[in-house]
């Protein structure tokens, strides 16, 4: 009898077609929540680190509190938000990819939003006075400092990134691990490990594996050379 992991190099090396499908839709969903969320969160957390206004506090302690949102809270958020009897039920969005895009999305967007305002808070601390001698206003000042902390910001992104690729709960409860329409590694791996059908699990534990290793390996080499031309 074959072995799981025998089995599961073989899917790998065949590329077998269930596998390669599952694969592309978790990609293609995570990294379609990342851009969603990179749009939305890089300007918002920017503004967040620039402007003053009453409550700023309090905004920037929800963000940073949403960080940690358990991701099946916000699948539960994002069901009742698509169901029939929700604000955007007529859509008919739930149990498909665009959902579990949203999902995902919600988890990413607050890693983003977080960690550029302090960045862009630390970096106009400390070019502030240059750049006002240069005429620039603070909403002028936003695309430098975005800029200027590109390293920096791309660690976060590929956190982001992470936690929504081995994320289960959110996708699960949205998604509804459809076959063919919405099953993802993580979804995959847990119903095919209760199955018994370790081989395809496994393969899927390894490509998932693989891909967090080389997101470790990309953050690390950015952080390496953002020292580099710090120092």
């Amino acid at each position: 009898m074959e072995s799981p992991f025998a089995t599961a190099f073989r899917l790998i090396a065949a590329g077998d077609a269930a596998l390669m499908q599952i694969i592309g839709l978790s990609l293609s969903v995570t990294l379609s929540a990342v851009l969603i969320a990179c749009l939305l969160g890089l300007p918002l957390g920017a503004g967040l680190a620039l402007a003053r206004f009453p409550g700023r506090s309090g905004v920037i302690v929800l963000f940073n509190a949403f960080m940690g949102l358990p991701p099946v809270v916000a699948g539960l958020a994002v069901y009742l938000l698509l169901s029939r009897a929700g604000p955007l039920g007529d859509w008919a969005l739930l149990f498909t990819p665009t959902a579990m895009v949203i999902a995902q999305t919600v988890l990413i967007l607050p890693i983003v939003v977080s960690l550029t305002r302090s960045v862009v808070e630390d970096l106009w601390a400390e070019y502030r006075e240059q750049l006002r001698s240069l005429g620039a206003s603070r909403l002028r000042a936003m695309p430098t400092l975005l800029w200027d902390g590109r390293a920096s910001l791309l660690t976060g992104v590929l956190a982001g990134f992470g936690r929504a690729s081995a994320e289960v709960g959110a996708v699960l409860i949205v998604g509804g691990n459809i076959a063919g329409h919405t099953r993802t590694m993580t979804t995959t791996i847990t119903l095919e490990t209760n199955r018994g059908n370790l081989g395809l699990a496994v393969a899927l534990g390894i490509v998932l594996m693989a891909l967090t290793l080389t997101l470790n390996a990309v953050a690390w080499g950015a952080g390496q050379w953002s020292r580099e031309k710090l120092g």
